[in-house]
């Protein structure tokens, strides 16, 4: 089959190699997908890049951790229902695998796949793994939304994005983005943001005291943890809950513990692929729930061949991608 990998951690231009490696064999619970499209998250550029004190945990990886395509195999004690369905991957390079979606075909567990929605694509479907289930584990990390005030940084981001999107059918009563220009703020509203704040241009916390009376936000889903600190913590409500996701902007930050503590504050730290199991079946259920209904927006930043995988690795690199970098196979698209 044809397949990406990497032998050594660098810049994509250098270890990147586009070859035939053999076809495997769908093992004991597996199923075998033939890949028709898969997703580049900012997790698998920066595993190809390495950082010190974080080596190759393989001698070679395939990388992509999400992806779609059609089951073309079914494992031993493996659900033989499975055959010739549509489905969608999360996970495919990370939580101990090697080998992910960039190639022509991947085994796997049949617990890392879910029926893709006949009416998403596969490029859409290779949108949905880390963004998507990152966003409904964030939002949902301390219970139902229902009637709260939502706060959502990097609202025009892939998993921002979704964020808002299931905010607003978990029936949030009210929420924000914060974005960086007026295109991402069209972008965040599309998605369901009732209000963008240019984080940029704007009191962050002053506006959001102001959208909600004084009282604050009930819930935040965070893209920079360290970077937002100062303006979540003073816009925080009282018994509020705070999930992040990443904090790039500040790897080690200094916070408060008495400001956490004064508003009694439910801080939590989410990685996707080790959180417990039910949480990401929760999360795959209802991901793929939106994937069937009319409101669903998948933005796609761009669109490559295999053959152009370079490129869409740098344009991941480049901070300059609105939505999930998409790598297209060969075969079907629909």
């Amino acid at each position: 089959m044809k397949a990406l990998w990497y032998d050594k951690q660098g810049a994509a231009r250098d270890v990147l190699e586009l070859g035939e490696m053999p076809t495997p064999e769908a093992g004991t619970g597996e199923v075998r997908v033939e890949v028709r499209a898969s997703g580049i998250n900012p997790s698998d550029v920066g595993l190809r890049r390495g950082r010190p004190g974080r080596p190759m945990q393989f001698p070679r990886v395939i990388p992509h951790s999400d992806g779609a395509g059609v089951v073309d195999q079914v494992g031993p004690d493996a659900d033989p229902a499975w055959l010739g369905k549509r489905v969608w991957i999360y996970n495919g390079a990370r939580a101990g695998r090697c080998f992910g979606n960039a190639a022509d075909y991947i085994c796997l567990s049949q617990d890392l796949v879910y029926e893709l929605p006949a009416r998403t694509s596969f490029a859409e479907g290779a949108t949905l793994g880390i963004p998507a289930m990152t966003a409904h584990c964030c939002l949902f990390s301390r219970g139902p939304i229902e009637g709260k005030t939502v706060l959502v940084t990097g609202g025009a981001g892939a998993v921002g994005h979704y964020a808002l999107q299931l905010a607003r059918r978990g029936g949030a009563a009210h929420t924000i983005a914060t974005v960086s220009s007026a295109k991402k703020a069209d972008i965040a509203a599309s998605g369901g943001a009732d209000h963008t704040l240019n984080y940029r241009e704007e009191d962050v916390a002053g506006r959001l005291r102001e959208l909600t009376d004084g009282r604050g936000v009930d819930h935040i889903v965070d893209v920079d943890f360290g970077g937002n600190f100062d303006a979540g913590i003073r816009a925080l409500a009282l018994n509020g809950s705070w999930a992040a996701y990443a904090s790039s902007g500040n790897r080690s930050p200094t916070v408060s513990i008495g400001a956490l503590m004064a508003k009694n504050v439910n801080l939590q730290f989410l990685v996707l692929n080790s959180l417990p199991h039910e949480v990401r079946r929760a999360a795959q259920r209802e991901v793929t729930a939106l994937a069937e209904s009319d409101a669903a927006i998948h933005n796609i930043a761009g669109r490559f061949t295999l053959e152009q995988s370079v490129a869409a690795h740098e344009l991941v690199e480049s901070g300059e991608k609105l939505g999930t970098v998409v790598v297209e196979h060969g075969g079907s698209q629909a």
